[in-house]
């Protein structure tokens, strides 16, 4: 594969530096999520959960638009089996997964809007910056299916009542939302002095006694022993809903219109 292949389907990264264990994702459309970056993302995670070089994780993705689009229109519209879409939807879930199962923080960085599996991105972390123009939306009701897999872990993070809301309607909800509903954990005014905050939290952290943050993690999650099987559920019910005929012509005409940001 070329490098210019690797660019057009994005791709993950990490790398480890005085105890601050960074994994990077992008994709030229607005920072999405296709399978192959699903797949590595979790895989990235995984890894660095496991690695003794890093005390804590940071969550980022490249560029200076969007934070995450969400999912892949591309892969949404390739899929014709259940089957298909189950193993698509769940590479959301092993993300999910990975990120609150590690036993580290994971602190995300959110320099830019986040939509459908974007949100789902940030609410699995256990401290989440953000910079004022960071708005989020669940738009999954207006392409014909709903924000099933992420929603165990965006609704344990906004509270019921506005992840009831943020389903039903899809409408942008900005930065100090967010925060308010403890979405985004600290907003910035930009993203230099986000980036300053996180690094100070993050260098705190990687000298703080790992044993006293294994514990507080697994306080932080739990209750969540049995989202395997739930999340896996959850990616059938949208694997099977992406094949409907409202669905396709609703993906159809989201990926005709420019990519958020």
């Amino acid at each position: 594969m070329t490098q210019s292949d690797i660019d057009a389907a994005g791709g993950v990264s990490s790398s480890v530096s005085g105890g601050i264990g960074t994994v990077r994702f992008h994709h030229p459309k607005g920072n999405s999520l296709p399978g192959n970056v699903l797949q590595a993302l979790a895989a990235e995670i995984a890894a660095m959960g496991e690695n003794p070089a890093a005390h804590v994780i940071v969550l980022r993705s490249e560029g200076t638009g969007p934070f995450c689009a969400g999912a892949s229109f591309v892969e949404l519209k390739a899929i014709r089996k259940v089957e298909q879409g189950s193993q698509f939807f769940g590479g959301f879930a092993k993300v999910i997964l990975a990120m609150i199962r590690a036993p580290k923080f994971v602190l995300v960085r959110v320099h830019g809007k986040a939509a459908g599996g974007g949100v789902g991105l940030v609410s699995a972390s256990d401290y989440a910056f953000a910079v004022r123009t960071a708005s989020a939306r669940l738009a999954e009701l207006a392409l014909g299916i709903g924000p099933f897999v992420i929603g165990p872990v965006v609704d344990r993070r906004v509270g019921h009542a506005a992840f009831a809301a943020m389903s039903v309607d899809a409408d942008w909800r900005d930065a100090d939302w967010g925060e308010r509903h403890g979405l985004y954990s600290r907003v910035f005014d930009d993203v230099t002095s986000m980036d300053a905050a996180l690094d100070a939290l993050a260098t705190t952290l990687a000298a703080s006694n790992p044993d006293a943050m294994v514990q507080l993690k697994r306080v932080f999650w739990d209750g969540t022993e049995g989202w395997d099987a739930l999340l896996t559920d959850r990616a059938r019910m949208s694997g099977t809903l992406v094949l409907g005929e409202y669905t396709r012509s609703a993906i159809e005409s989201f990926s005709a219109k420019p990519a958020t940001g």
